[in-house]
């Protein structure tokens, strides 16, 4: 019988056991990679949501909101 893992699954197995320098990495050879590793970074978004009071997740939603509104849009393909 084939072993499943669902896409958080397999994100938190790959994260666990990695100290803070190895977390960091794997975050920071995400950011601008292909896209084939936004799901991964969402999973670790959500971790760190879910575990953050309210007054940091104001200033994530200010400093996103922010960026976006200073973006510049290309036209979509």
């Amino acid at each position: 019988m084939p072993i499943t893992l669902d896409l958080r699954q397999a994100v938190v197995h790959k994260m666990h056991g990695k100290n803070e320098a190895g977390l960091r990495d794997m975050v920071e050879g995400s950011i601008d990679a292909q896209e084939t590793a936004l799901p991964g970074l969402g999973v670790v978004f959500e971790i760190i949501w879910k575990h953050i009071d309210d007054a940091k997740k104001d200033e994530l939603i200010s400093l996103l909101s922010g960026e976006l509104a200073s973006a510049e849009l290309k036209p979509l393909k």
